[in-house]
């Protein structure tokens, strides 16, 4: 694990800007299709602020840009690996829809690819300054610097991105509870 400490790049400081003051903060974490990423994200934080003594309410959900397995469960992989963590991964996989970007505070692209893509979807620069990269909350001089998408590969890949995941959501829920 990475020793050097988390601090927000001035992106995520503007972005913390948006939830400064609320009692409840709204995320969404999107991937490519909601199938591993996403909803592993969202295991992971709503493990992470868990019985937490925060000063905020968590609603925490996911979403895909495409819509290629609206319904389904997330990945049958994903789940066995976030199981032997503790996590149960139960979301219905769902495509990002217009309204998340007046439901949602913050949202979260996996990768560039989704960032990219979230851009483009968000109605507005208003919506637009929602959207920032998971990987801004990695903790400096992690490889990769993004979330990869772990569908093709094998059971590494998986528990690198939950290992990921948890380093990113902690420094995510320590950034917006300070």
């Amino acid at each position: 694990m990475n020793l050097m400490q988390y601090r927000p790049v001035p992106e995520v400081e503007r972005a913390m800007e948006l939830v400064k003051g609320k009692d409840t903060v709204k995320v969404l974490f999107v991937c490519l299709g909601n199938i591993c990423r996403s909803p592993a994200a969202e295991g992971v934080m709503k493990a992470t602020v868990k019985g937490d003594d925060g000063n905020r309410n968590w609603i925490i959900d996911s979403a895909g840009t495409g819509d290629y397995h609206i319904g389904d469960l997330p990945d049958r992989r994903m789940r066995v690996h976030a199981r032997e963590r503790g996590l149960t991964l139960d979301h219905h996989c769902r495509q990002v829809c217009r309204s998340d970007f007046d439901d949602f505070d913050l949202i979260f692209g996996m990768d560039s690819r989704n960032v990219a893509n979230l851009q483009r979807m968000a109605p507005d620069d208003a919506s637009r300054e929602k959207v920032l990269p998971m990987g801004a909350f990695l903790t400096p001089g992690t490889v990769p610097s993004y979330v990869p998408d772990p569908y093709y590969g094998g059971a590494s890949d998986f528990e690198l991105v939950l290992d990921l995941l948890d380093d990113a959501c902690r420094n995510l829920r320590d950034t917006v509870e300070s």
